[in-house]
Order: structure tokens, then C-alpha cells, then sequence
């Protein structure tokens, strides 16, 4: 048996790991920090919604079956449009973070690599 700390990996803490001066400008930069920040946030809220989405569901089939099994249409239940609006939920949450990733994110990308270089 080790008398090594299994908490520690054997790497150097990340603030003595050395990282290229550019890089380093970069990553302490204010526009950079705002990157971080407002990309944790979205991500977060896109998140918290699929799975609110997700569990819903889940939790309807659990505790309501029988509403989903309510029939809208022939032999087609309120299920089956919840549970493909589930799937199209996420294709459509993800779209949201490409275009917002494309657009916003991308242009402070930019600006936190063009204040390093200044």
C-alpha cells in the first residue's frame, strides 16, 4: 500500500504549469474572463432546460401514464408527440448553441486574442 496522496495525480498545481507568455496573456485577459462567463452561464441555462425537458417527461411516464396514453388521433397518444417533441427539443437547443457559439462567442474569441496580441 502507497503512503501517496490519492487526491494528487502526480501533475504540477495548473498555476505552475508553464503555459507560452501569448497563451497566458490570453487566458487572463477581461475579454477572455467575459468569454468564460457568459459561455458557463448559457451553457448552464441550455442545460437546466433539457433536462427540465428531459425529466418532465420522464416524470409524466412515471406518474401519468395514462394521460400519455391519451388518444389524439387514431391510434396515435399524447406520448408519442411529447416524446418526439423531447428529441426535437434538443436538436433545436443545440442549434441555438451553435449559432450563439458562431455569432457572440466567436467575435469575443476574437477580441480577447486580438487584446493579448496589443
Amino acid at each position: 500500500m502507497s503512503n501517496e496522496d490519492p487526491t494528487h495525480d502526480g501533475a504540477p498545481p495548473a498555476d505552475e504549469v508553464a503555459v507560452a507568455p501569448d497563451i497566458r496573456r490570453i487566458l487572463e485577459s477581461p475579454a477572455f474572463a467575459e468569454l468564460r462567463t457568459r459561455r458557463r452561464r448559457f451553457a448552464a441555462l441550455l442545460t437546466v432546460l433539457m433536462l427540465a425537458i428531459y425529466y418532465g417527461f420522464i416524470v409524466a411516464i412515471a406518474f401519468a401514464p395514462g394521460w400519455l396514453a391519451t388518444p389524439i388521433s387514431g391510434v396515435i397518444t399524447l406520448g408519442i408527440p411529447l416524446g418526439l417533441g423531447v428529441i426535437v427539443a434538443a436538436i433545436v437547443l443545440t442549434g441555438v448553441y451553435v449559432r450563439r457559439a458562431n455569432g457572440e462567442f466567436d467575435r469575443l474569441t476574437a477580441t480577447a486574442i486580438r487584446s493579448a496580441q496589443s
